[in-house]
Formats: C-alpha cells, sequence, structure tokens
C-alpha cells in the first residue's frame, strides 16, 4: 500500500521527516506559514500547503487548519516531529477521530504521560524510582499546605503537573517564600498550559540528567537504546547531549532499564520517547517521559545504527518492523551542539538574515540543519539553526572531532552560540565529565570571558 504523511511541524525536524519518507517510498505534504516559505523542506516536498499567518497559534498550532489540509490533500497520517502539537492529547485525539493516523502515541497515552502526577504512578508502579514528594491536589489551609513542605523537606521543587520544556518549575529553600513561589508557579502553568494544578517534590541539588530512549510497538514489545547524558544545560535548556552517559553506576543502570522497558510494554507504548531522570550519587530518580522524537536523537542513532523517525513511521503505518534488544549494539561515543540563533552572552534571540555559512563535514561528523546562505531567520519560533553531530570510539576522541568540526563552521549575518560551544569543549570541568546541570550556570558563565 501507498502512503502519504502530512508533515505538522518546520525546520530541521521536518526535513529529517522527509529525508525518512524518502527512504520507505512515502509521499509527503508538508505545511507552512506564511512567513515560513522560503524553508528548505518545502523545496523537497511531494506537496506544500500554506496554514496561515506567521504566528504559531495562527499556523502551527492551528489544528483546524491542519486538519484541513490532511483531509484536502488525503494523507494517512500525520507527523508531528518535536514542539508544536507533538504531545498534544487533544490534537492526538482528533487526529484519531479524522481518520488520520497520528504517528506518535496514542491519545490517551500522551494525556497520561503528560500529567506529570499520574505519569510519576505509572512510573512507580513499573519499578522506576521517583523523588519523594507530595501529588496529591495541594490543600488550600496554607497551614496545612507548610505542614506537607516541612515533611518532605526543603529545599523542594513546586512543579506544574502539565509542565515541560523547563517552564512551570520553582525551587523552594524556605517556608517564607512557600506560598507566593506556589502562586507565581501556578500562574504561570495557568498561562502557559491553561492548567494551574501543582505538585511538590524534595530538591535533587546537584544531579545529572540522564535520559534513556525507548521504543515500541504498540502491542506489548518495546526495547531500549540506551542512554543519552543531557546535562549541559542552562535554565532546564539542553545545549550538549551525548550518549551513552559515562560513569553510571551499572546495577542502577540495569534496572533502570527493565524499568523503562517493563513502563513501556504496560502501557503498550507506540512509537519512541524517552524517559528523563536525575541521577545523583549512584541512583536514578524519575523526571518525566517524552512522548514524542527528542531533538537530540541523533546522538543515539550515531552510537546504535537505527534510525528513529524511520521506526516511528514504520510502527505508525504498521510497515515491517521487528523490536528485538539482543539486536541492538553500541559502538563507540556521539555528542550533539545545538547551534541557536542566541547572542552566546545575553541568550537573547537573534533573528535576521544569513549572509554567509559554512557546514562542517568529515568522517564521523553529521550535521542536521534547515538553514542556508540568504536564509532569513524569522523571530517567531525556536532559535534553534543546526545540530553538529560527532561519533568516534571514545569521548575523548568525540570531543577532539566536535571541536574540529566547530572550527569548520560559520554563520555571518547573525548571532549564535557558536563560540560558547568552542570554550566548554576546552573547559577541563566538561573535559572529564564533571559537570551537573547547574554547572553551566551556576559556575561555567560566571567565570567564562
Amino acid at each position: 500500500m501507498a502512503f502519504k504523511v502530512l508533515i505538522a511541524n518546520r525546520g530541521e525536524i521536518a526535513l529529517r521527516a522527509i529525508r525518512a519518507c524518502k527512504e520507505l517510498n512515502i509521499s509527503t505534504v508538508s505545511v507552512y506559514s506564511e512567513g515560513d516559505k522560503d524553508l528548505k523542506h518545502l523545496k523537497f516536498s511531494d506537496e506544500t500547503v500554506c496554514i496561515g499567518p506567521s504566528s504559531p497559534l495562527e499556523s502551527y498550532l492551528n489544528t483546524a487548519a491542519i486538519l484541513s489540509a490532511a483531509e484536502l490533500t488525503q494523507v494517512n497520517a500525520i507527523y508531528p516531529g518535536y514542539g508544536f502539537l507533538a504531545e498534544d492529547s487533544n490534537f492526538a485525539e482528533m487526529c484519531e477521530k479524522s481518520g488520520f493516523k497520528f504517528i506518535g502515541p496514542a491519545s490517551g497515552t500522551i494525556k497520561s504521560m503528560g500529567d506529570k502526577i499520574t505519569a510519576k504512578t505509572l512510573a512507580e508502579d513499573a519499578g522506576i524510582q521517583i523523588v519523594s514528594g507530595y501529588k496529591e491536589d495541594i490543600p488550600k489551609n496554607e497551614e496545612e499546605f507548610k505542614k506537607i513542605a516541612k515533611d518532605i523537606g526543603y529545599p523542594i521543587m513546586i512543579k506544574a503537573t502539565a509542565g515541560g520544556g523547563g517552564r512551570g518549575m520553582r525551587v523552594v529553600e524556605h517556608e517564607d517564600d512557600l506560598i507566593s513561589h506556589a502562586e507565581i508557579t501556578m500562574q504561570e502553568a495557568k498561562n502557559a498550559f491553561g492548567n494551574e494544578k501543582i505538585y511538590l517534590e524534595k530538591f535533587i541539588a546537584n544531579p545529572r540528567h540522564i535520559e534513556v530512549q525507548i521504543v515500541g510497538d504498540g502491542k506489548g514489545h518495546a526495547i531500549h537504546l540506551g542512554t543519552r547524558d543531557c546535562s549541559m544545560q542552562r535554565r532546564h535548556q539542553k545545549i550538549i547531549e551525548e550518549a551513552p552517559a559515562r560513569n553510571i553506576n551499572e546495577n542502577a543502570l540495569n534496572k533502570t532499564y527493565e524499568a523503562c522497558t517493563n513502563l513501556c510494554k504496560k502501557i503498550k507504548y507506540e512509537g519512541v520517547g524517552t524517559i528523563e531522570f536525575l541521577y545523583e550519587d549512584g541512583e536514578f530518580y524519575f523526571i518525566e517521559m517524552n512522548t514524542r522524537i527528542q531533538v537530540e536523537h541523533p546522538v543515539t542513532e550515531m552510537i546504535t545504527g537505527f534510525d528513529l523517525v524511520k521506526a516511528q513511521l514504520r510502527i505508525a503505518l504498521g510497515m515491517n518492523i521487528k523490536l528485538n534488544q539482543e539486536n541492538i549494539q553500541f559502538t563507540g561515543h556521539s555528542m550533539e551542539c545545538r547551534i541557536n540563533a542566541e547572542d552566546p552572552e545575553t541568550f537573547q534571540p537573534s533573528p535576521g538574515k544569513i549572509t554567509k555559512m559554512h557546514t562542517p563535514g568529515g568522517f564521523g561528523i553529521r550535521y542536521d540543519s534547515h538553514i542556508y546562505g540568504g536564509y532569513l531567520v524569522p523571530p517567531y519560533y525556536d532559535s534553534l539553526l543546526a545540530k553538529i553531530i560527532t561519533q568516534a570510539n571514545s569521548r575523548e576522541s568525540a570531543i577532539k572531532r566536535m571541536i574540529s568540526a566547530l572550527d569548520e563552521f560559520f554563520i555571518d549575518g547573525i548571532k549564535t552560540n557558536h563560540s560558547l560551544h568552542q570554550k566548554i569543549l576546552h573547559d577541563d570541568t566538561f573535559l572529564n565529565n564533571k559537570h551537573t546541570i547547574n554547572y553551566l550556570e551556576n559556575e561555567f558563565l560566571k567565570n567564562v570571558s
């Protein structure tokens, strides 16, 4: 059977999806906003449909326009990528009811794992260790609320149940700040997610951010594709990712692998997903599950040879795929640097026209991007421009290869965080793999010149 897929996204991930579709002989329809008419992937798509003005709310988040485009072009399925509607259970349900296959988990699964409290309960039931805390409804009585926080023990973390992307989170170190911080977090959550519900958990002060890549066929079979270390981050936004995570307690890791696959088998997870953890003192603590492809998925592909986007398509469309853990082999080490259109010192967005650029290449170097010389970087969307990925036999060699790749790479016309990456890759703490999620913001950026 011939398939046709609508790609409900833009930029790098849209181009990545088109490449995977071409390899599988799947026809593609790409939607775009008025401000994105010059995107590279549109030139390679079989069909294109404009779905609205540049504003995301009027285009890439406009579910009615996307579903109308799907109906007009008579597609079989819709590929959401990451961001926008990728973890919107309502959109997934609309696709299901409209007769389009949503390329990802079932809407019910997205909803369950998108609610942080429900997700923690499911994870704990599967044998995944969670951070101690309070996941019931927060009492209206302030004294009761304070007692709960005191019993957990300060510092505590207030989180929005529907949170994500580093939003809806706040650390409380003293009881005097509890009520005000809770109110601010609730308002932030309501504005960002339409849901003001919050929960409390013990704040883990200085962990690493480790994640496990999983793949499920929706029929009760699931495998893992190892770990990624995403500890180099600022304000909960990842900057450098690598695979596999090094210096991890082997017993704890094997237990976590088993628990992760158990969870996916229990909920009959369909497609690719990532289970994220805080890791400290040899212990894994569940953060959340992302029910989509991750920005950093290439590092996993590089060490396993497993095409995650093609797997998404094959599983969703009922194409032949066998998930066998024994067939997954890990080779060497991979690293990814996210190149963003932003000032490397202030981190303010830097839209504008790219006047000149040069991309890196060579053995063991992968470059995923949608930009080109003359491209106008719009101010409306995420600042991600490109991902530079290296793979080598060891972490040290992967870093050296990345340094060489960054030396080759340049963009003129706009500011990027290119120089920040270069500085990080020469930092002793990073080179010795001693950094945690707090290192970049609390130490490195304060000392770098």
